[in-house]
């Protein structure tokens, strides 16, 4: 349980004051000053779909198609293209395969 502190034993008068303007007499939670942590990395989403979406890239790479990787990942092919491009670029590419627009299995 949170204990209250009367903000004027905590706070220097010039800015006790100034949040007076705006909240006279009101209760202020006041939240640590932590730093938010990301999207994801306290569920181990982030984690997840960083894992998923590198396996997707080895795949593409493996030979598999975009449309037998959409079917096994359960997304759309436009997805499934998404992650190719943010995964790895075209550029990067050293098996002389095109992107994944160019899969004509698809």
């Amino acid at each position: 349980m949170m204990k209250y502190k009367n903000a004027a034993d905590v706070l220097p008068d010039k800015l006790l004051r100034e949040i007076q303007k705006y909240a006279s007499g009101e209760a202020i939670y006041i939240p640590r000053a932590e730093e938010k942590s990301g999207w994801g990395t306290k569920s181990g989403a982030q984690a997840y779909y960083k894992k998923r979406n590198e396996e997707i890239c080895s795949r593409y790479a493996a030979g598999e198609t975009v449309g037998t990787l959409a079917e096994s990942f359960g997304l759309s092919p436009k997805s499934i293209r998404k992650i190719l491009y943010t995964g790895r670029s075209r550029a990067d590419r050293s098996d002389g395969r095109g992107g994944p627009d160019e899969d004509p299995k698809i």
